[in-house]
């Protein structure tokens, strides 16, 4: 009896991991390619530098840059830098470092094991090998999926709060204030994320950095787009000596556009995201709704 009861909780648990893992498996892949089509067009503007190299320089030295590249991340080193990358990018560089992090990870695949096989006493059968693993699972990729989630949200509100800032800046730089004095006015009226990066930024210009420097250092803790094309035209504006005005406005409409386009992708997005709720939720109990007395009156007549 306990393993009729058991059975189709395990089913469901396991069809939801499944289409849980598919989820995040295509999504990753787009991602990826992405990225690779960003490096492509990266890599096209040095294209005749690498055709006049040898052939040592064309196609060994990748191979083993490749290969060394694959290898270090997973060594110690490797996977600390990576670590402490994504804990600056979810915005936990404040109270939390590396060896914190990894203490974090090992504490959490002890509890994970030790509460699997706890709670795998409790069952037999497949259903033991179940509960172990799950258990185990969320123990192992707990805490990544939690530094996931915090930098996904910190992302999402720095890409929320970057327009309406640089419409401020706009604002502000039109009324006559200089860029360093229009970003403090912003650090003072808008909280958020994105507000503190600035105000970092604006404390490392204090104690001698270059402007320059401490946008592509901002540029590096955020990790996202729109605040990377309006760093890129920041500085080329710098450079070039164009009017930081006309250039901020053009950077608000164009981040605005590029927000509506986001938005609209992501409603034509909706209904492929139905599926799997329709599918696996609401389908199967429209079926039993429907099809149930159906069924039980033909099994009277048959039986």
């Amino acid at each position: 009896m306990v393993l009729l009861a058991v059975s189709p909780v395990f089913s469901a648990v396991m069809i939801f991991l499944t289409v849980a893992a598919l989820t995040v498996y295509v999504g990753m892949g787009v991602l990826r390619a992405r990225a690779t089509a960003s490096r492509r067009l990266i890599s096209l503007q040095s294209r005749s530098e690498q055709l006049e190299a040898g052939f040592a320089e064309r196609a060994l030295a990748p191979v083993v840059e490749g290969l060394g590249g694959a290898v270090l991340r997973f060594t110690p080193q490797g996977w600390a830098a990576r670590a402490r990358q994504r804990i600056i990018f979810g915005g936990w560089s404040s109270f939390m470092d590396v060896n914190s992090w990894a203490a974090i990870r090992i504490l959490a695949i002890v509890a994970g094991v030790v509460g699997g096989i706890f709670a795998a006493t409790q069952f037999e059968g497949i259903e033991r090998l179940g509960i172990l693993a799950l258990i185990v699972a969320i123990g192992f990729f707990g805490p990544e999926a939690i530094l996931t989630r915090a930098i996904d949200d910190r992302r999402s509100a720095v890409e929320r709060d970057l327009p309406d800032i640089i419409d401020l800046l706009v604002i502000s730089v039109e009324a006559g204030l200089g860029l360093e004095a229009a970003l403090g006015r912003v650090v003072q009226v808008v909280p958020g994320n994105l507000s503190d990066e600035f105000a970092r930024m604006l404390q490392e210009t204090r104690v001698g950095v270059s402007r320059h420097e401490a946008m592509r250092n901002l540029a590096e803790r955020t990790d996202v787009d729109d605040l990377d094309s309006f760093i890129l035209a920041m500085n080329q504006a710098d450079t070039f000596g164009v009017s930081i005005g006309r250039m901020l406005r053009v950077q608000a409409e164009e981040i605005r556009v590029r927000r509506r386009q986001r938005a609209q992708e992501r409603a034509f997005g909706a209904p492929v995201k139905m599926v799997f709720p329709l599918v696996l939720c609401i389908f199967p109990s429209l079926f039993v709704v429907l099809l149930g007395p159906a069924m039980i009156d033909i099994a009277d007549q048959l039986f």
